[in-house]
């Protein structure tokens, strides 16, 4: 008996659930759900079942086949896992448990109208990675538990769901849909909150057996603009938005198309993008057919498609094949990363692919400098025992990850990388793997490759491996010249940045020396209007460079993007900017003061990853 996880008390003596049945009612006045979750297990089981739960309530657990209670107990909360959830059983294949979720989930925002797009209607949404799921409902919140799904979700009439499920019915409450699941007192009246007046009955099934971090919804005053055959742009019900949305992602087909090319078919028959509010704490959450998306990705250009270029390439790097625990995550964000890239290339042209390359190759850089006082999570394999997975996400994994495969390609050569690629697709689909898996694979599927390459030293290894490698083309050349030639005080010219767009500005500024002198930000800001532009990696990056320069003139504006969107991508270099690398009590104090106001509008997972950086430097 041992825990399979570093992140979950799921033992591993224990059969694994195989299913799970949520219904769940919305109570937006309270920021509460209050369910009931049967859960199925692949086998009977005698004696404890351990769960993992976060600020749940958990009022009652039943045999579901007689309806009489089963004894539980909740231990106190981990500040990590959250609270062990253990269960008594004899010879049972399914437990019933009544429960509800708290204002404090860790998953869940519930938006108040104010803080909406349409500001008329109130909004829920879950973000569940990576550890969030037992925020929602008891679970085995591991990565190695892959479950299927069917939810009904009781909301207000005039709101509308959507999940990463596909949608089976929209209906009115009837007193059936929980008759057969109550007995007694269960904490909360749930017959009479169910069939109340004026609410509604969503249904969905996930019949593809996914990980819980993959579990999500979103409520609100929805609606939807098609763009292709496979793919429908949500958002709420709001034109401008809707609008925009699918002109950026209107070229979502030909990548979906060109996805399949690559790594083989598309499994999961939809691939629909939610757009949520500001609040929303990533880029985009790869949620199988329905991907959330934040608003900032929708920059007019359709780069922003580079972000649903990544989501749509988790569909069989993540989604299909999935690391067994977090202490693997280079498995689902390295691969990823590289599947990106490839599908960019081929959509959006060499060049673009080149330039996402070296940016990443800049982030990653500056990754090993931030761990430089605790180098573990500069290796792909790691060990975060006792670690929040949220405390240390960074580029790594991702950048890291994808320089190791971009090695091996370069050493077998990309024909047969992508052959390699999909049979690795093939054979470990829907499974959860881990480093040796893939390693293991690997040197039968490539003999000799531990000859080439080193492979201890990529996966095991810390910072950069010597035989990673900067990408070269005469436009990523450029730039990062351009950006050397600031130090000597030469501002590039307005005809040799006549046709760069957000990406090849990004590129500029994160390759520009830090700190520079504050009239040399004044005089690049007066000539090309960086701190106004539209696109927030152009505008975040400028500002961090302002940041660090102590060039105060543009705090006003600092100030205004951290209120403005919630995506830790933003959140993280501004407020770390501001606390650690001026060392001034000035910057800290205000950075402390824009926190207290713009808190209420991050995502939970957003709030604990800024007060951690204060934490570590206030």
């Amino acid at each position: 008996m041992a825990p399979i996880d570093p992140h979950s008390f799921t033992d591993s003596a224990h059969p694994l659930t195989t299913h799970v049945f949520l219904s769940l009612y919305f109570d937006f006045s309270s920021s509460t759900i209050h369910a009931a979750a049967l859960l199925s297990l692949a086998a009977p089981h005698t004696g404890i079942l351990s769960l993992d739960t976060r600020f749940l309530s958990i009022y009652k657990v039943l045999d579901p086949q007689t309806l009489s209670p089963l004894p539980f107990s909740l231990s106190p909360i981990d500040p990590i896992k959250g609270s062990h959830l253990t269960v008594s059983l004899q010879n049972h294949s399914s437990v019933l448990i009544f429960y509800s979720t708290s204002p404090s989930s860790s998953a869940l925002q519930w938006l108040s109208p104010p803080q909406t797009f349409g500001k008329i209607h109130p909004f829920v949404f879950t973000q569940c990675q990576s550890i969030h799921a037992r925020s929602v409902f008891p679970c085995q919140d591991t990565p190695a538990a892959r479950i299927c799904y069917s939810a009904k979700l009781n909301i207000p009439r005039h709101l509308s769901a959507v999940m990463s499920a596909r949608h089976s019915d929209r209906r009115a409450p009837v007193s059936g849909d929980v008759n057969d699941l109550v007995t007694g007192d269960v904490g909360f009246d749930f017959r009479s909150l169910w069939c109340a007046e004026g609410r509604v009955v969503e249904e969905f099934v996930m019949e593809q057996p996914i990980p819980p971090y993959l579990f999500a919804f979103a409520i609100g005053d929805l609606s939807f603009r098609e763009v292709g055959p496979r793919t429908k742009v949500y958002s709420e019900a709001v034109a401008e938005v809707l609008d925009a949305a699918a002109r950026e992602f209107a070229g979502t087909e030909d990548m979906i198309r060109q996805g399949e090319k690559l790594f083989g078919p598309y499994e999961w028959e939809r691939f629909d993008l939610m757009v949520l509010p500001p609040s929303f704490p990533y880029g985009g959450m790869e949620n199988p057919r329905m991907v959330f998306l934040t608003p900032t990705v929708i920059k007019g250009d359709a780069s922003g498609a580079q972000v649903v270029a990544h989501e749509l390439a988790h569909s069989w790097t993540g989604n299909l094949i999935t690391n067994k625990n977090n202490d693997h995550f280079w498995l689902n964000e390295g691969f990823t990363t590289y599947a990106e890239r490839r599908i960019v290339e081929v959509v959006q042209g060499e060049d673009r692919a080149v330039m996402n390359i070296g940016i990443g190759w800049r982030g990653l850089n500056e990754e090993i400098e931030r761990f430089k006082d605790n180098m573990e999570f500069t290796k792909l394999k790691t060990n975060q025992e006792n670690i929040d997975p949220d405390d240390v996400y960074s580029q790594v994994p991702y950048e890291k990850g994808f320089q190791f495969l971009w090695r091996i390609e370069r050493q077998i050569g990309r024909p047969a990388f992508d052959e390699f690629l999909k049979k690795y697709i093939a054979t470990f689909k829907f499974k959860s793997i881990d480093t040796e898996m893939f390693l293991d694979f690997l040197k039968a599927n490539v003999p000799g490759i531990e000859k080439d390459i080193d492979l201890k030293l990529w996966t095991e290894g810390t910072g950069i491996p010597p035989d990673a490698y900067e990408p070269v083309s005469n436009l990523y050349t450029k730039i990062v010249s351009l950006a050397n030639e600031f130090k000597l005080g030469r501002m590039p010219r307005e005809d040799e940045v006549a046709d760069w767009h957000g990406q090849e500005w990004e590129l500029y500024l994160e390759n520009l020396p830090k700190p520079v002198e504050a009239s040399q930000i004044l005089a690049l800001d007066a000539r090309y209007r960086l701190s106004e532009s539209k696109d927030y990696e152009v505008k975040v990056a400028f500002l961090q460079l302002a940041i660090s320069s102590s060039c105060r003139d543009y705090y006003s504006e600092v100030e205004k993007t951290l209120k403005a969107v919630g995506r830790m991508k933003y959140l993280r270099p501004l407020y770390r900017a501001l606390v650690q690398g001026t060392g001034k009590e000035e910057e800290k104090v205000f950075a402390k003061r824009v926190f207290a106001e713009a808190r209420e509008c991050y995502h939970p997972i957003a709030q604990g990853v800024v007060e951690s950086i204060f934490a570590k430097h206030m």
